[in-house]
């Protein structure tokens, strides 16, 4: 089985919520569910490379560099498709609101509360780790509150 390469980005806004992408019906993979923003890493560029570059195109924001850090690396299996992708997952802040993104992929681009996220319909990645992320020294620093 051949492993894709992957990235998501994990941004956190001053009030601690987290920039989500809700998948339209016509997304190839986990229509109508939630998770964080990412893609694909395309040949010959980083996965560090693939996150800046996925983050503008799908939501318009772009960061200086070193604004995001690496939180998390994983072989993550999917047991609901018959794949296997290479994750990395590239966590910052960035002071903006809902009306500073854009959304340019899927039916909407939001920060959502923490407290909400649980209630959202997630991909199966973003099952696994979205509530590793808000219970880590990461998120807490980024939010705020360590």
């Amino acid at each position: 089985m051949r492993v894709v390469r992957t990235v998501n980005v994990l941004l956190v806004n001053a009030a601690g919520a987290l920039l989500l992408q809700e998948r339209d019906e016509h997304a190839p993979r986990c229509p109508e569910q939630w998770g964080a923003p990412g893609g694909h890493v395309e040949d010959g560029e980083s996965h560090e490379e693939a996150a800046y570059r996925e983050l503008a195109e799908e939501t318009g924001v772009v960061l200086p560099a070193g604004a995001l850090a690496l939180w998390r690396e994983e072989v993550f299996t999917y047991t609901e498709e018959d794949r296997v992708a290479h994750y990395e997952l590239w966590a910052g802040r960035a002071d903006l609101t809902d009306a500073d993104v854009s959304c340019h992929e899927g039916r909407q681009m939001t920060f959502v509360a923490p407290a909400r996220i649980g209630t959202l319909d997630l991909w199966e990645s973003a099952r696994h780790f979205l509530p590793a992320f808000l219970a880590s020294d990461a998120y807490a620093s980024l939010a705020g509150r360590a």
